[in-house]
């Protein structure tokens, strides 16, 4: 076994006499760059919405009036008349606050630590707060992305299911599950055990 982590009771009782692969204790519950690529979206989405914040409300906090057309009409709006701006406000804010919503989302999955992981020759089992989730090896389709170094480690690990996610302007496209074990000690040795079991329990009947 891979480095002897100390594990919750709760998760021990799970194995029970299950022979563990590898034990580790993830530092992410997401890779880096996956809430990175939030982050920067949520951010240039607050930024474009506060410029209208700005251009289009900035006037009535320093008690001017804010002069603007509803459906085709000249209206005025100031800190003693806010009825006309009223529903612009309310658009504008909805949509600030899904730009904050999605850098909160962001700055969480950066700091969110990624719980136990046990692998045993049957199955993976994930250990977070009290929760535990087991996958069977036959779960996940053998798609493995590994990077890192010695020390420190990403394993991402896809599944056999997913979801079909709609684009705009083209197909639809499968996106599949993924297992994410992020910032782990040994994660090239932890792959190849991975990929191992994987093999060794795949359902996929061999071509002859």
């Amino acid at each position: 076994m891979l480095r002897n982590v100390p594990l919750p009771r709760d998760l021990i009782r799970m194995i029970d006499s299950e022979r563990k692969d590898f034990a580790v204790k993830a530092g992410r519950a997401h890779p880096l760059k996956s809430s990175l690529g939030i982050i920067i979206f949520g951010t240039l989405w607050t930024a474009f919405t506060g410029i209208f914040v700005v251009a289009f409300l900035g006037p009535l906090f320093v008690g001017k009036e804010v002069h603007f057309e509803s459906n085709g009409v000249p209206t005025v709006a100031s800190p003693d008349n806010l009825g006309p701006i009223l529903v612009p406000a309310l658009i504008i804010g909805f949509f600030l606050l899904i730009g904050l919503a999605i850098l909160y989302w962001g700055f969480s999955s950066a700091f969110k630590k990624g719980g136990y992981f046990v692998g045993t020759p049957m199955r993976l089992i994930h250990y977070y707060k009290g929760k535990m989730r087991s996958i069977d090896w036959e779960q996940f389709s053998g798609d493995i992305e590994v990077n890192g170094n010695v020390n420190k480690g990403n394993v991402s690990l896809q599944m056999r299911t997913g979801k079909m996610v709609s684009k705009k302007n083209g197909p639809d496209r499968y996106v599949p599950d993924v297992i994410y074990m992020s910032k782990i000690p040994n994660a090239f040795e932890i792959e190849r055990i991975c990929r191992k079991r994987i093999k060794e329990n795949d359902p996929t009947p061999p071509n002859i």
